[in-house]
């Protein structure tokens, strides 16, 4: 088991923990209250940094009831933090775009997080045909 160490931007944040029997993912919250006129992009601080071990990235996600409770996009679509953004104050922060106005409670979980390997070196081979099943193309069931 990999350790990773955590520093708190507050005093009062609820220490990172995992939603026993839900997912592996790991939900962040935000640092503070941020009010958000519709349009507006803001960076909402989410109180944490981490150092993550050699060889790890996070990925960042927002919660599937995001968009639903605030009307918030992650203007990236998934974060990703790697390894070596882990100084003292390389704070973790969502990058968002507001579709309406909107104000996020401090405290509120908008996104969350996984730790993950880094992908292995890969070598790409040109090639004139593929031998797996041909399903008609992106996103397709297969039936045309």
């Amino acid at each position: 088991m990999e350790t990773i160490t955590v520093k708190y931007f507050h005093e009062d944040m609820e220490p990172l923990c995992y939603v026993e029997g839900k997912s592996d993912w790991i939900d962040l919250r935000a640092a503070e209250e941020v009010t958000l006129k519709a349009g507006e992009f803001r960076l909402i601080p989410l109180g944490v940094a981490m150092a993550l071990p050699e060889g790890y990235e996070a990925h960042l996600a927002p919660r599937s009831s995001t968009f639903k409770n605030y009307g918030i996009l992650q203007t990236n679509s998934i974060g990703v933090v790697d390894w070596s953004y882990r100084g003292d104050n390389d704070e973790w922060r969502m990058p968002v775009y507001a579709t309406r106005d909107v104000t996020i409670e401090k405290g509120a979980r908008i996104c969350q997080f996984r730790i993950v390997e880094n992908q292995p070196k890969l070598n790409f081979v040109r090639v004139e045909h593929l031998d797996g099943p041909d399903r008609g193309g992106f996103g397709s069931t297969g039936v045309r």
